[in-house]
């Protein structure tokens, strides 16, 4: 799951800076994807130490009678640009002491790699299977590193346009296994009619909005 939307008024790429924590609207998302999820046979509920990720774990998590159990691995990607803002025409790529991190989106220069966020996000559901081995699991994490351990299992390169991700606010991204093998993926957005249409996947960026990131 991504987490919910996050009190931001400044635009600040937050990443994995502290204190960022969800909006009224963000904790009205947790509590939708919790009523949705409340029928499941969910048995291990962990997340991203972020504050973010733990308030929507939060929810899930008492639903179902359990601790959240925090997983570095799911921690948001690391970006140089972490702490500036990021907005249309008005933000960090505008200086051009800051164009040299963007010289090579396949790696990306500006950030963890690709692979890197992979094989730590594969730990993290693998570890999860394992926990709820025969049940469900959920984890709760952000944007980038949930897109890019899909695009892994379902074998797309990882470098892509971050426009065109499939993983709005509160979004579910489902693995299911079969022994130890990923089998199928879904995806699913329960708390759709709460997300912000400037915010949904495939949106036209918009001056001024939508500076949800490090998300």
């Amino acid at each position: 799951m991504r987490h919910g939307e996050v009190e931001n008024p400044d635009g600040i790429l937050y990443g994995r800076l502290a204190g960022y924590h969800l909006s009224e609207l963000g904790r009205r998302m947790a509590d939708r994807v919790a009523e949705h999820l409340a029928p499941r046979d969910i048995v291990h509920v962990g997340a991203s130490p972020l504050e973010r990720a733990q308030e929507t774990a939060e929810p899930i998590a008492k639903a179902h009678g359990l601790d959240i159990a925090t997983d570095d691995r799911l921690i948001e990607a690391a970006n140089v640009f972490q702490g500036k803002t990021f907005g249309i025409g008005d933000g960090a790529l505008r200086r051009p002491g800051n164009w040299r991190h963007v010289v090579n989106p396949f790696k990306p220069s500006w950030g963890e790699p690709y692979v890197d966020q992979v094989i730590r996000m594969m730990g993290a559901l693998n570890a999860a299977k394992d926990a709820a081995r025969g049940h469900e699991a959920v984890l709760v994490s952000h944007q980038l590193p949930i897109w890019i351990v899909r695009s892994y299992v379902e074998k797309r390169r990882l470098w892509h346009d971050p426009r065109k991700r499939q993983c709005t606010l509160a979004s579910l991204t489902t693995f299911t296994y079969r022994g130890d093998r990923i089998v199928s993926v879904g995806y699913s957005e329960p708390a759709r009619d709460l997300v912000p249409a400037h915010l949904l996947a495939g949106a036209k960026p918009v001056k001024g909005k939508g500076k949800a990131f490090g998300a």
